[in-house]
């Protein structure tokens, strides 16, 4: 069982920045893959970015390519999503995932049935 808690979003201007964190709970982080997604008003939920239980590859969504960072902290059992460059359209609530798959492809992992655990999300705001 692992347990996921998101921090860091709030209202941010467009250009700005914010990281947001996933605290995972358990000792086992290190064998678990992260994602993040999010889902604005009225829309479904998207895939925004994903990283390997060993940190060396990383997949994103074709709209935060460039603007957004995932990475994670195993010793910390923390995953970040560093984000840059905000746009108003990134507003959305932000969720953290964890997958126990070793699923190849970005295809994969950009969808939320690969992932079995999820955070109850944080809100991110972007003005114009």
């Amino acid at each position: 069982q692992v347990q996921l808690v998101e921090s860091g979003g709030g209202l941010v201007q467009a250009g700005g920045s914010l990281r947001l964190s996933c605290a995972a709970s358990g000792r086992t982080f290190s064998s678990y893959g992260m994602g993040w997604f999010r889902q604005a008003p009225g829309k479904g939920r998207e895939f925004v970015a994903a990283i390997r239980s060993s940190g060396e590859t990383s997949y994103y969504a074709d709209s935060v390519k460039g603007r957004f960072t995932i990475s994670r902290d195993n010793a910390e059992n923390t995953v970040y999503l560093h984000m840059n460059s905000l746009k108003p359209e990134d507003t959305a609530i932000y969720y953290c995932a964890a997958t126990s798959s070793r699923a190849l492809g970005a295809s994969a992992w950009s969808s939320g049935g690969l992932y079995n655990y999820w955070g109850q999300g944080t809100q991110v705001t972007v003005s114009s």
